[in-house]
């Protein structure tokens, strides 16, 4: 079951199944010494984590349950400090740093900032100044040290992510971020969401390969790129599917701003000399997302296109017809053409 769960669930789901035997023996033995005010703290502290687990196992909301998990155990541990003393003040130090594996830094040193100040105003009668302190300085470096750790992790975190999702010849997403992406917006509740998928293919692509060697045809795909992406906008993203074979997902288009950006890319590649005395064409096939896609049928739909414009002798777009042209009598599903130049 944890294996198909995500890193933050697990981290809270094992921070909360530790603090539990952790301080359910003190609270059954103050029961047993009828210090019953404490051991009530420490029993209220077991039974929050133990709903907090159910909650984050039944519904895997970790948002919420972190900060409820964080405030709650500081509360519960500036409450044992206020009635048993600073007997036991180094319960502090575990509860502040355990913030930093739930929460992100700027929200963990806002919470622990606040449980500082609290526990200032409990221990400032109970203990000399020289060793309140010792307590405050303490607990002051070892919250930078954490927020530095956290912060340093996270852009680490970050940069493998990134990396993880880049085509390594091309520097464009590749087909982890691609499938990312499709299931991000086929899983956003607005389900008429605006959004063209073109599938562009290099014509003939293996005979560069043949006739003027791999590294050749890898500058040829770095080129191809590399205009991709000087055309699209900010809000598209550009994908290596594998090989010669490279997608666009084109936010906010519909079906006739996605035939004519499909077409602008066509004439753009046909017109660059992507390698010299060459020509070098591409073949798109594009597909609206439709209310009923899925990232399957949408990715079929456009790929079913991509084989028609390769059937009409490539170098050339093919669009899916829209849902009214069909139920209108449209001439097919090949019928919405963005200007395609003769085949070669």
């Amino acid at each position: 079951m944890f294996l198909k769960r995500s890193k933050e669930e697990i981290i809270l789901l094992m921070l909360c199944g530790l603090s539990i035997p952790s301080i359910l023996p003190f609270g059954l033995i103050r029961m047993a010494q009828k210090n019953w005010l404490l051991a009530t703290v420490d029993l209220l502290i077991v039974a929050g984590m133990l709903c907090i687990m159910l909650f984050v196992w039944r519904t895997r909301r970790v948002r919420f349950a972190g900060l409820a998990v964080t405030v709650f155990y500081s509360m519960g541990m500036l409450a044992a400090i206020y009635i048993k003393g600073q007997a036991i003040v180094y319960w502090v130090y575990p509860t502040m740093i355990a913030a930093f594996f739930i929460l992100r830094a700027n929200e963990a040193l806002m919470i622990n900032s606040v449980s500082l100040a609290c526990l200032i105003g409990i221990l400032f009668s109970a203990m000399s100044v020289l060793d309140l302190s010792s307590i405050i300085v303490t607990l002051v470096l070892i919250n930078l040290f954490a927020a530095i750790f956290s912060h340093r992790t996270n852009l680490q975190h970050s940069e493998l992510n990134q990396q993880a999702e880049k085509d390594f010849l091309t520097g464009v997403g590749n087909r982890r971020a691609f499938d990312r992406k499709l299931q991000e917006i086929c899983a956003d509740d607005h389900s008429q969401v605006n959004a063209c998928l073109l599938i562009l293919d290099l014509d003939h692509f293996k005979k560069v390969n043949d006739q003027f060697g791999h590294p050749v045809g890898d500058q040829v795909l770095i080129s191809f790129c590399s205009l991709l992406r000087g055309r699209i906008r900010a809000i598209d993203s550009l994908f290596r599917y594998g090989g010669e074979e490279f997608v666009v997902v084109a936010m906010g288009a519909d079906h006739i701003t996605g035939a004519r950006f499909a077409e602008e890319l066509r004439a753009l590649v046909e017109k660059t000399e992507l390698l010299q005395d060459y020509p070098v064409t591409v073949s798109i096939g594009v597909a609206k997302k439709l209310p009923s896609d899925d990232t399957d049928t949408w990715f079929q739909r456009a790929d079913t296109m991509l084989y028609a414009a390769k059937l009409s002798g490539r170098n050339a777009v093919r669009m899916d017809q829209p849902p009214e042209a069909d139920s209108a009598g449209g001439a097919g599903a090949s019928s919405l053409v963005a200007g395609s130049s003769s085949g070669r």
